[in-house]
This record gives C-alpha cells, sequence and structure tokens, in this order.
C-alpha cells in the first residue's frame, strides 16, 4: 500500500516565498554601510580634534566590521555572518598590501615624467653639471651586465635542476646541492659583490671594476632563484608522461628535452624573469664590481660601467647642495626606467611562456 504525499496549494492572495533568497542581505547592504560608516567615524574624529586619512578609515573599517556582523547575524544567522566577516578582513588585507606598491608607482611616475625625455635617453653625464644629461649610458650598462648574468646563470640554473630532479634520485650530492643552494637563496646581495670583487681582483689586479664583474656578482644573487624555480617545475611534470616515452624507448636524455622542459616551460621561463626582475634592480654589489662612469661604455671586460641602480644612488646621494633639483629628476627618471624595463620583461616572458606552454588538445 502506497502513501502519495501531496502539497497543498497555496491559499488565495499569499505571496510565493523565494527559499533561494529568504533571509539574505540586499546586494547594496555592503556599500551602504562602509559609506554610513566612514562618515560617521569622520564626524567622531572631528568632534575629537583627531581628524586625519588614516584614523577615519581604521575606525571606519573597525564601525564597518561591526555592523555588517551585526546585520548580517540578525537577517542570515551567524554562519554566514562569519562567513561576510572573514571575507572582509581578508579585502581589507588586500587592499591595505596596494596601498605601498600603488605609492612606489604613483610617486615614481610623478616624479620621473620630469626628466623623462629624449634627451634622457640619448645622452650620458660626461661634462654635464647641473640640469641636462641623461642616462643612456646606464640604460646599456643594465642591458648588457643583466644579459651576461642572465646567460651565466639559466644555463647553471636549469641544468643543476635537471639534475636534482631527474639524475639525483635524492642521494647526498642532491641534498647538499639543495641545502646550499637555499643558502645561497638567503646571502646579502653585498656578500656576492665583495665575493666577485676579490676573485676579479686576485685575477686581474687590485681594484679591477668592469661590466664582467658585476654580471657575475648579479649571476650568483639570479642561480639560486634560476635553480628552486626551474626544479619546482619539473616536479609537477607528471610521471606517467615520463613513463610513455620511456615505454616507446626514448632514452632519458631525450625524454627531457622533448617531453620534460616543453611541458614546464612556461613555469621555467616564469622563474627566469622573477630572478631577472631581482637582481636587475640590485645597487649594492654593482657599486662594488662595476662602479659608476659619465661615459658611455659597452665594453664589459674592461674599465667600470654605469648601470641604472647605481646611476639612480649617484645621482641622488651626490646632488650638489646649492642645486639638487636637477640631480634628483635625473634619479626619479631613472628608476621610473628600470620599473619600465622589469615591466617590459615581464611582460616578454608572459608572452613567451604563453606562446611556448603546451596546447590543450594535443
Amino acid at each position: 500500500m502506497s502513501t502519495t504525499v501531496t502539497t497543498p496549494a497555496p491559499q488565495r492572495g499569499a505571496t510565493a516565498v523565494n527559499t533561494l533568497t529568504q533571509g539574505q542581505l540586499p546586494k547594496f547592504t555592503g556599500i551602504a554601510a562602509l559609506v554610513v560608516s566612514v562618515a560617521v567615524a569622520a564626524g567622531v574624529m572631528s568632534l575629537l580634534q583627531s581628524a586625519n586619512i588614516a584614523s577615519v578609515v581604521i575606525v571606519g573599517a573597525l564601525l564597518f566590521l561591526a555592523a555588517m556582523f551585526v546585520l548580517s547575524s540578525a537577517v542570515e544567522g551567524v554562519r554566514r555572518a562569519k562567513d561576510r566577516f572573514a571575507k572582509y578582513i581578508v579585502t581589507g588585507f588586500f587592499l591595505i598590501a596596494l596601498v605601498p606598491l600603488i605609492s612606489v608607482i604613483w610617486g615614481t611616475i610623478a616624479n620621473g615624467l620630469a626628466r623623462f625625455d629624449g634627451t634622457f635617453f640619448s645622452w650620458s653625464m660626461r661634462n654635464v653639471l647641473g640640469e641636462g644629461g641623461g642616462a643612456v649610458h646606464a640604460i646599456w650598462g643594465t642591458l648588457i651586465v643583466t644579459g651576461i648574468a642572465t646567460l651565466i646563470s639559466v644555463p647553471i640554473g636549469l641544468l643543476t635542476a635537471i639534475y636534482l630532479v631527474e639524475y639525483s634520485n635524492n642521494g647526498k650530492l642532491g641534498s647538499s646541492i639543495r641545502f646550499f643552494v637555499d643558502v645561497m637563496t638567503g646571502i646579502p646581495s653585498i656578500v656576492a659583490g665583495l665575493f666577485a670583487y676579490t676573485m676579479f681582483s686576485m685575477a686581474l689586479g687590485a681594484g679591477h671594476k668592469s661590466g664582467i664583474s658585476g654580471a657575475v656578482a648579479l649571476s650568483i644573487l639570479m642561480i639560486p632563484t634560476v635553480v628552486r624555480s626551474t626544479e619546482e617545475m619539473l616536479r609537477i611534470v607528471p610521471n606517467e608522461l615520463r613513463e610513455a616515452s620511456y615505454a616507446l624507448g626514448v632514452p632519458k636524455w631525450r625524454t627531457i628535452l622533448k617531453v620534460v622542459l616543453p611541458t614546464s616551460i612556461a613555469g621555467i621561463i616564469t622563474g627566469v624573469v622573477l630572478a631577472i626582475a631581482r637582481v636587475i634592480g640590485e645597487t649594492a654589489p654593482l657599486l662594488v664590481t662595476a662602479s659608476i662612469t659619465a661615459s658611455m661604455n659597452m665594453n664589459p671586460l674592461a674599465n667600470p660601467m654605469a648601470t641604472l641602480p647605481v646611476f639612480v644612488y649617484n645621482q641622488y646621494m651626490y646632488a650638489p647642495g646649492i642645486d639638487t633639483a636637477a640631480y634628483h629628476d635625473r634619479a626619479w627618471a631613472g628608476a621610473l626606467t628600470l620599473i619600465l624595463i622589469v615591466m617590459g620583461l615581464n611582460a616578454i616572458g608572459r608572452f613567451i611562456a604563453w606562446k611556448f606552454a603546451p596546447k590543450a588538445g594535443r
């Protein structure tokens, strides 16, 4: 004997209730509560005669969190209120993290545009005192030194990572290499500069300054980053791909070259770009090794070579007391140029990673 359960029909005139939207705050509640909280905080701080942007933002944020928790608890329940509270906390800390980034970018752009002209990119500082001059010699020096450091670091770091993942079999040698790579990751940049300076001074004479010396110092800082990032990318390649290649009789070196590396090429390129961005703004090792010069020097093997970080430091620190505006303008323009170079490198790296990454459906 079966029993049929029937749902009573709604009475005439009764309003149907949508259970999916029942017990939810309107979408505009958050914005309205934020505006009211900030306004109340501004009024209270004005009455206390301690109104400033920081105090208004802090008090307004606390009032907003309290108001939203109470409203959400009353309408949606305590569980949903806790979820909203956690979401607003995470969003707030994200916005706090953006403040210094936006401040640095905005300050650099606002101060760097004053000398962001053709003269800055076509003149050096040779025989220039006061206004005028440019940083073309420092721009070329940065590109040359960083390029040589990349040519040194990428093959060493890539081959080291391949050994650690594919050949070490978690042996003692592999563990020792990982330990020293981790140690090198945390060494101060000035230590790398002093090491390169000492090495070249012993080989080529005391006080040797050159672009290649600076490139070696930067490569010491780049190699650990390339090794660790490449190692992590190689480890996430599924072992099934390697086993399928071995089952077809493909030797290990060719499997690495044709299967493992193409699969992880996007992550490897991203790691290389991060390594370049990590060292391109280093000042201390280049100040010790490559030093600074006011003239153009395209030969990395001899004589000091100017780089953008050292150029910015030199213009800002050694400006004469009578007229510092011209020197500071050049320093800000150099900092803006350095940021644009890093952004360009990141864009190129992302394009290469997208271009050569394995496509879906292959």
